[in-house]
């Protein structure tokens, strides 16, 4: 018999990663599973049983090969011939975090249930945050081969 995890039940905890150096796909997946709440034993698809992410150093983040300069993002104003497009290097110049935040955000699910676990990826250039309160997890990026490093 399958049992669901009820509202009262629930429960979250904060996770801090250092983006120094990480790839920009392989860090949005690592949070994606943290954000959704998948690294836990009690994942279930309609409930918000997701974890906090803190990410600092996102201005040193990495792509690999040429797609930092000839990646390209695609946005519609909703008006007659209102497509817009940037690359990654241009869209950082102005917000760093944007480019992991859309990484992340394409990887969740569409509607309420998907914006609402997206509020709880926090992004900040630089080492400081203002979440030292939070009992903060650190993970490594360099374990992150292992598997099992989500596993509680």
């Amino acid at each position: 018999m399958t049992k669901f995890v009820k509202k009262d039940q629930l429960s979250s905890s904060w996770y801090e990663i250092d983006a120094k150096n990480a790839v920009v796909g392989r860090l949005a997946t690592v949070i994606s599973k943290i954000i959704r709440g998948k690294n836990k034993s009690t994942y279930t698809p309609h409930m918000d049983d997701g974890d906090f992410v803190v990410v600092k150093n996102i201005e040193q983040i990495k792509f690999t090969g040429k797609k930092f300069q000839e990646k390209k993002y695609f946005k519609h104003t909703g008006y007659p011939g209102g497509i817009k497009e940037t690359t990654p290097e241009k869209l950082a110049e102005k917000k760093p975090g944007e480019v992991l935040k859309m990484a992340v955000k394409r990887m969740l699910p569409g509607g309420v249930l998907g914006r609402k676990q997206l509020t709880k990826l926090k992004i900040y250039v630089g080492e400081s945050h203002p979440h030292g309160a939070q009992n903060l997890k650190s993970l490594e990026l360099s374990k992150m081969n292992n598997k099992n490093i989500l596993r509680k």
